[in-house]
């Protein structure tokens, strides 16, 4: 295997299953900071072994096994400060056990076997879900607690998760650290909590998962347009939560995943090519999907009606229902964005607000509501605002704006796939 193999290899094996490792990790270490550390490490220490040795067999329970080493050295370079830590460094030594597959770095070569207790299926869920809780603990920001999400549980780089919420590298490679250092000299516990406690961290877990799920839907960048990895972990982790916490804005929360994610089939053309709403065949939806987000939507209208997540998915399920875009109920979107723009204002919601309002009411309103948005200065650095500009001024026939806010709206996409749509609805004007 060459390098660039290798590379392509560790990151998609860390995409999938950086969670599950990292979660197994601290199980195992009860040191946060030190478990995403030593996997780390494993990463690097992959791309040395993988080009020479070859992908093991089980590549996750390789990372787990050579990161799980890395921290019993580090373990015994405390021992002599510490008694604690040396009784981990003992625990942790006499339950080691080798790696099918290549081997892992420090392990005697040619021992088979597997990491049973590291890799329990029992507890997978678990420890991710306690993942979750410790990187969206109250004493971390909020800024941190989704840089911290994303990184350790989404398996996003500092690079990803930069240009998805249009910050420096630097500064959400500073929010990790300090997250780390903060959980650490708090003394989080790694564990799924109770009664208040857990109530109280529930919308912070919940905001965190769609925001996960929101980057794998629609990459803010890379040449995918959509990351299934990511948005199908999101999912998986909020089925995991309305069992944990089944309460009407969890299973809102996982309606709006499970109506978008149905989308997906038909998002993409053949070589990944983005296809927009008006275009895909309705046929490959997937209906399934579509049903369990209908059913989870019934769930979610609690006694003082739909949260924002069920608002969000209620208009989803508009567009599911729909035979096409012209007979979409356009109207009652336009009033379900007025209700979620009076309960979570943001200019998104305003944007998406002023698209259903086009589609219901005609180009020229909807464009009202766009410069609207222009005259506040909100989204200058985002794409979306002049993608949308250029689409009503096109529908009105505004050709020549219409075609500056396109190419704008490309060179601020940082998407290859979606900075190419926008590039050929310029073209494509008259």
């Amino acid at each position: 295997m060459d390098d660039d193999a290798a590379r392509r290899a560790v990151e998609a094996v860390w995409r999938i299953e950086s969670a599950r490792i990292v979660g197994a990790l601290t199980r195992y270490t009860r040191d946060f900071e030190l478990a995403e550390d030593v996997a780390q490490e494993a990463l690097a220490a992959a791309l040395v072994s993988w080009p020479r040795d070859g992908t093991p067999r089980d590549p996750a329970a390789w990372l787990i096994a050579t990161a799980r080493r890395r921290a019993i050295d580090a373990y015994r370079r405390r021992a002599g400060r510490d008694e604690r830590y040396a009784a981990l460094a003992h625990g942790l030594a006499e339950g080691e056990v080798a790696v099918g597959g290549p081997t892992a770095p420090g392990a005697g070569a040619g021992d088979p076997g597997t990491e049973p207790a590291l890799l329990d299926p029992e507890r997978i869920d678990d420890d991710v879900l306690a993942l979750m809780f410790v990187s969206c603990h109250p004493v971390l920001s909020r800024e941190a607690r989704i840089a911290l999400t994303l990184r350790v549980v989404g398996g996003l780089t500092s690079e990803e998760i930069a240009r998805a919420f249009l910050v420096p590298v630097a500064t959400v490679q500073a929010r990790i650290t300090r997250a780390k250092k903060t959980i650490a000299a708090a003394q989080v516990p790694f564990e799924v909590p109770d009664g208040e406690d857990r109530v109280a961290r529930l919308s912070s877990v919940r905001n965190v998962l769609y925001v996960i799920f929101t980057e794998g839907s629609s990459a803010t960048s890379g040449g995918d347009w959509i990351r299934h990895d990511l948005a199908r972990e999101a999912v998986r982790l909020t089925r995991v939560l309305t069992r944990l916490a089944p309460e009407p804005e969890t299973f809102g929360l996982l309606a709006l995943l499970e109506l978008t994610a149905a989308r997906f089939p038909a998002r993409t053309g053949p070589t990944g090519e983005p296809i927009l709403l008006e275009d895909q065949d309705r046929r490959r939806w997937d209906r399934a999907a579509i049903t369990r987000g209908r059913a989870a939507l019934r769930r979610g209208v609690g006694p003082a009606g739909m949260g924002s997540y069920a608002l969000q998915a209620a208009i989803a399920e508009c567009h599911a229902v729909a035979p096409s875009v012209a007979e979409t109920d356009w109207q009652r979107i336009v009033l379900l964005y007025e209700a979620l723009g009076r309960i979570a204002p943001s200019p998104v919601v305003d944007l998406n607000r002023a698209v259903a309002v086009a589609m219901a009411h005609g180009p020229d309103l909807g464009l009202r509501v766009v410069d609207g948005l222009v005259d506040q200065g909100v989204l200058a650095g985002s794409h979306l605002l002049p993608g949308v500009r250029g689409e009503l001024l096109s529908r009105l026939g505004r050709t020549a704006e219409a075609r500056g806010e396109y190419l704008r709206a490309a060179e601020l996409c940082r998407n290859t796939a979606e900075r190419t749509v926008l590039e050929s609805k310029a073209a494509a004007l008259p």
